[in-house]
């Protein structure tokens, strides 16, 4: 299979999956969205712009899972204990019920079910200098979840995630995408039954 028709695959695929998933959980992120909006000031939504495909400046959505100010001195990651997060923040966050609605992303073709985790441009100029070649994840779209996410999450250094990007950018496929879709799965659905941190 040619690198043009299995993007072309990969893009159907992402297209037919995420509406799906929009229409089945339609009622519970509007219920979610609500929850959000009444348990603590500001909007439901959280929207961040990041860097996509060839470095394209992007717009993504989450359920917001911090006071509304959180960013107003500075940017800066978030951490265990992040007193920036909210009680309801913290459940959504632990689950990655919070990246739900990043399913509208992957519909409207900015993010991929699978690719590099995208990442602020403040970040991306952070990294490149002491990390050598980290931009080379923008030759690919993001996604919402890769090898990185499975392996080691948010708690892996980036001069690690880089490692893990390259390493699926250069064997991404079809099979790859749906090994990784369903390990990602595995690793949530752990979450929810053994009550493990998230990564």
């Amino acid at each position: 299979m040619t690198r043009s028709i299995q993007l072309a695959v990969k893009r159907c695929f992402d297209i037919i999956l995420s509406a799906s998933l929009l229409l089945l959980l339609a009622i519970p992120m509007i219920v979610i969205g609500i929850a959000v909006k009444v348990t603590s000031p500001g909007p439901a939504l959280y929207t961040q712009e990041r860097l996509g495909k060839n470095g394209k400046k992007i717009k993504i959505f989450k359920f917001r899972t911090m006071v509304s100010d959180s960013e107003i001195e500075t940017i800066r990651w978030s951490y265990d204990d992040d007193p920036r997060v909210t009680p309801l923040g913290r459940i959504l966050r632990k689950y990655h019920i919070d990246e739900l609605p990043q399913l509208w992303d992957i519909f409207r073709g900015v993010l991929s079910f699978v690719g590099p985790r995208p990442e602020r441009e403040v970040f991306y100029d952070a990294f490149e200098t002491y990390i050598h070649g980290f931009r080379e994840r923008l030759k690919v779209k993001p996604g919402l979840t890769g090898l990185a996410q499975v392996t080691g999450g948010s708690l892996m250094p980036p001069e690690e995630k880089i490692i893990c990007d390259m390493e699926n950018n250069r064997n991404r496929s079809v099979v790859l995408d749906l090994k990784l879709m369903i390990k990602t799965a595995v690793v949530v659905l752990g979450k929810v039954f053994h009550g493990e941190q998230r990564k």
